[in-house]
């Protein structure tokens, strides 16, 4: 499968395999700092982008991401305060962005495959 990428403009320095929010500006997006941003998809850039700079962000289909944690396979994902891929663990009554899940094991620092799709989920009561 060929993943949906948009180009965008970015709001601040992005590396690839970040995880990016958008912003209130139509066509720009930022690193990702938490479940509540709106999440947009994953940098697809190796170069990285400055900001101002063009880059490519998948916002569906396969991709690799950075991991801030532990992730299982089929879990649903989410940014931590770095952009990194982190399982969703919303508490009981909040709502957290998502913006895929993870296709293989992965730990803090890893580089792995997932599937983007954006989402949202609730905590659990």
């Amino acid at each position: 499968m060929i993943p949906s990428v948009k180009t965008f403009i970015a709001v601040g320095a992005l590396v690839h395999r970040q995880l990016v929010a958008f912003t209130a500006n139509d066509g720009e997006v930022t690193g990702a700092t938490g479940d509540t941003d709106v999440l947009a998809g994953v940098v697809d850039f190796p170069s990285g982008a400055a900001d101002g700079e063009r880059v490519d962000v998948v916002i569906f289909g396969p991709a690799e991401v950075i991991c801030g944690g532990d992730i299982t396979p089929g879990a649903a994902f989410t940014s931590d305060a770095n952009g990194a891929a982190v399982a969703a663990a919303p508490v009981a009554g909040a709502n957290a962005y998502t913006v895929g899940m993870l296709l293989a094991n992965a730990a803090s620092g890893d580089y792995a495959r997932a599937f983007v799709q954006r989402g949202s989920m609730t905590g659990a009561a």
